[in-house]
């Protein structure tokens, strides 16, 4: 099997990875048509609407983060999956017979995408540091990159199946069918062998320590601080592509939910694409999150200059292949420099920054969309991304002594090299331990004084 591939040898990830391919297509069959519903149905044309919708369903993840980090470190993950999995689809269910009967208003599409974020915002930590359950070290970068390649293929099936759903009967039937999509990850996490399990989660202290533990931790880290900075610009005010394709689609192309959603299918294209790039890397590198932020920039503005459907295809296959580059480097760089007894919280932050950010940049994009046009919410989504390779090249230069110059006519570049994920979690956990010890002396000080 190809070093692309190698962690599909491993039969609890082969399993896992069946069963999220079918639930991941019906999760974007969900979304196609969730958007459609309140773009076309509920109301005229209103992006704004849109970007509520995604702020409800995004938002938790932000306002959870305490608890959801948490959870995912302290209970038992596949228990937890299949909780909330379990959950999602029967909120899929109440949509889809909701809108089939005919009684589903604008509200109700709110007040289910609220409740769907709350589920999603524990289901999503849970889920992403499970992966580390299935595989071992070696083989987490490469099992992260598979399941962005999964996640992202499935962006290509499901629009476009849900555009023809959409066309021949319906929206409500294309949330029907993301509901049935569950059982296959229900199945799936039914049929692990426990025993092959990989055990990450450490010991987690008190639960008020717990809660800030995760935040100290990044922010004595430079090159998470730098990271999560730049996932903040990107996912803000360019990861908001349901309100940049919609209202390209009928606004600037006059197109139908057919067209909707094969330009959906068409950036998927691309994200499959970076996915499988980084699935081939042997590890993840810093200085590839600076140069996708950089094509992200430039592709969102060759987007927004596109003159016709063809050519906007073509530029989102470009921004798909960036920005599967950014969110895959992120989760992966993430995941290997962080203790395992963090790293539930770790990336609950991480989460809580890439969706979390969305009920603050998906309303600014849609108002923007609304009030000058689809192709300059695509202009503010090319400045973030430049804003964010802008933040990276800093880290870079302040702590791997970047330097960049001409020789003959050609740019030349030298970097320190970086530290492994090991030396800095060692780094940073001596870093921890001195700090503590300096609390006990002076905890033990202070007693002296007192008993003076």
């Amino acid at each position: 099997m190809s070093e692309t591939f190698r962690s599909l040898r491993i039969r609890n990830y082969r399993l896992w990875a069946a069963g999220a391919m079918v639930s991941n297509i019906g999760t974007w069959m969900q979304r196609t048509a969730q958007d459609w519903l309140v773009l076309t149905h509920l109301t005229h044309h209103n992006a704004t609407a849109v970007g509520i919708v995604m702020a409800l369903q995004f938002g938790p993840q932000l306002v959870l983060l305490p608890f959801t980090g948490l959870a995912a470190d302290r209970l038992n993950r596949r228990k937890l999956l299949m909780v909330t999995q379990a959950a999602m689809g029967t909120l899929a269910l109440g949509l889809g017979l909701l809108t089939i009967s005919g009684m589903v208003q604008l509200w109700h599409v709110y007040v289910f995408a609220l409740l769907l974020g709350c589920v999603a915002a524990f289901d999503a930590p849970a889920r992403q540091t499970f992966v580390a359950e299935l595989v071992s070290d070696t083989d987490l970068s490469n099992a992260v990159a598979l399941n962005s390649t999964s996640f992202n293929a499935a962006r290509m099936v499901g629009p476009a199946v849900a555009g023809m759903v959409i066309a021949a009967t319906g929206p409500g039937e294309a949330f029907l069918l993301n509901a049935l999509s569950f059982v296959a990850v229900l199945v799936s996490l039914a049929c692990l062998r426990k025993s092959e399990l990989f055990s990450r989660q450490g010991a987690v202290g008190r639960r008020s320590a717990s809660l800030m533990e995760g935040f100290r931790y990044v922010w004595m880290r430079p090159d998470l601080r730098a990271v999560l900075a730049m996932l903040f610009l990107v996912a803000t005010f360019g990861l908001n592509f349901p309100i940049f394709i919609s209202t390209m689609s009928v606004g600037a192309f006059h197109g139908g939910p057919g067209q909707y959603g094969l330009l959906s299918s068409t950036m998927a294209i691309g994200s499959v694409t970076g996915a499988l790039l980084a699935a081939r890397r042997a590890k993840p590198r810093f200085g590839l999150l600076v140069l996708g932020s950089a094509v992200f920039g430039f592709g969102t503005l060759a987007a927004a200059l596109m003159p016709n459907v063809m050519a906007f295809g073509m530029a989102l296959v470009v921004t798909g292949v960036a920005a599967q580059t950014i969110t895959t480097s992120t989760n992966s760089l993430v995941q290997l420099s962080t203790e395992p007894a963090l790293r539930g919280r770790v990336i609950a932050i991480l989460l809580a920054t890439l969706l979390g950010s969305t009920p603050i940049g998906a309303p600014v994009v849609g108002w923007v969309a609304d009030t000058f046009g689809p192709r300059w919410a695509l202009g503010v989504a090319a400045a973030a991304g430049l804003a964010s390779a802008a933040i990276g090249l800093r880290y870079l230069v302040r702590h791997h002594g970047l330097r960049l110059r001409v020789e003959g006519w050609r740019l030349r570049w030298s970097m320190q090299a970086a530290a492994s994920p090991g030396a800095v979690r060692a780094e940073v956990a001596a870093e921890v331990a001195a700090e503590a010890a300096a609390e006990v002396a002076a905890t033990g000080t202070e007693a002296g004084r007192v008993a003076g």
